[in-house]
């Protein structure tokens, strides 16, 4: 990427990405994705509204060799991009701070080390949590790209629609936060 164009980009650090109702990747049909990272390098997030099918979070600690006969919280584990399926992370508050978490934005962190998930089991991990499997990535200016081509819209991470359980509903939920209605959504905008 030119230099000029590094000193341009637009971090979307810690902003949730809104996919659009033409959105061609059926992966990411009504996602709404947390945005862990965004520089000139590329882009990595995570769905936060999707179920990963075939896994439970007790199946999860028992392959891991956690050893917890019953699990003191129950995370649901989400579908966190077609990336890496095989990779664990866990987007959560603040108030667990290890080794290996790594601060996002204000009040937000990753972690992606086993011992999270360990913490989480025995009930000392952090208040708000949500488990991913895989993730979703874009190499250098690709993200850009998608928005240009009117693929996505970007708005602040609310944290009741980051962290709430209620999956179904965060897409519209989002759209609704930018004070967007999917009536007033159209595959053309942007173009002549």
């Amino acid at each position: 990427m030119p230099q000029s164009d590094k000193k341009s980009l637009t971090s979307l650090t810690g902003q949730l990405l809104i996919a659009m109702p033409q959105m061609p990747d059926p992966r990411f049909e009504k996602s709404v994705i947390y945005i862990c990272a965004h520089n000139a390098d590329g882009a990595m997030g995570l769905v936060v509204n999707k179920l990963f099918d075939g896994i439970g979070f007790t199946q999860l600690l028992h392959q891991l060799d956690i050893d917890v006969t019953e699990p003191a919280r129950e995370l649901r584990v989400h579908f966190g991009g077609p990336v890496e399926l095989g990779r664990g992370f866990v987007l959560h508050s603040d108030d667990y701070n290890r080794e290996g978490s790594m601060p996002v934005s204000d009040g937000v962190m990753l972690t992606a080390t086993v011992e999270i998930l360990r913490a989480v089991a025995e009930g000392q991990g952090p208040e708000q949590a949500i488990l991913a499997l895989g993730y979703a990535g874009w190499g250098p200016g690709q993200l850009d790209q998608e928005m240009q081509a009117n693929g996505w819209l970007h708005a602040p991470a609310d944290r009741s629609i980051l962290f709430d359980a209620d999956l179904d509903r965060k897409w519209e939920r989002a759209l609704a936060g930018l004070g967007i209605s999917l009536s007033m959504l159209s595959a053309d905008i942007g173009h002549a």
